[in-house]
């Protein structure tokens, strides 16, 4: 047993999303690295309205950098949650998401940039199907917080 195969899509739901994914992928034109595609409902069973699916490229911990890719679907949402040490930069590679912080919310384009520093809270949903560059501190479990208590252990991953 993984890591995540408590959050994460199994069986004929998964390759049923993954081909979904790919389909969207190829209309872009885009190719993603040579890994495992981690499609996470985050426990919730209810992928295509909370849910992402992420493209590890690196997570380093003892060198201290990540970089992945993750996308959601229209209307799919990564939901609220903060990290105590991981600070995240996102970039926006194609479409558009809105961007939910502590204080406020925005939407996010093609092209578009935004540090995360730690502690602040943050959620994005797809308007339309959306991929995300995120460079990030190392992805550590026990860094996620949730909002929603019924993710993780009481909200935590």
């Amino acid at each position: 047993m993984g890591k995540y195969d408590h959050v994460e899509l199994a069986g004929p739901e998964r390759e049923n999303a993954l081909d979904l994914l790919h389909t969207q992928l190829k209309e872009w034109g885009l190719t993603m690295p040579p890994v495992e595609p981690l499609p996470l409902h985050f426990g919730l069973n209810d992928f295509y309205t909370v849910g992402e699916t992420e493209f590890w490229v690196a997570n380093e911990a003892v060198l201290g950098y990540c970089g992945k890719f993750l996308f959601v679907f229209d209307g799919q949402t990564c939901p609220f949650h903060r990290h105590k040490m991981k600070h995240e930069t996102f970039f926006v590679v194609k479409g558009a998401i809105r961007m939910t912080l502590d204080d406020r919310e925005f939407v996010m384009n093609e092209g578009d940039l935004f540090a995360m520093p730690p502690g602040m809270g943050h959620s994005f949903t797809g308007l339309g199907p959306a991929l995300l560059l995120e460079v990030s501190m190392p992805s550590i479990l026990r860094d996620n917080f949730f909002a929603d208590t019924h993710i993780g252990e009481d909200g935590v991953i």
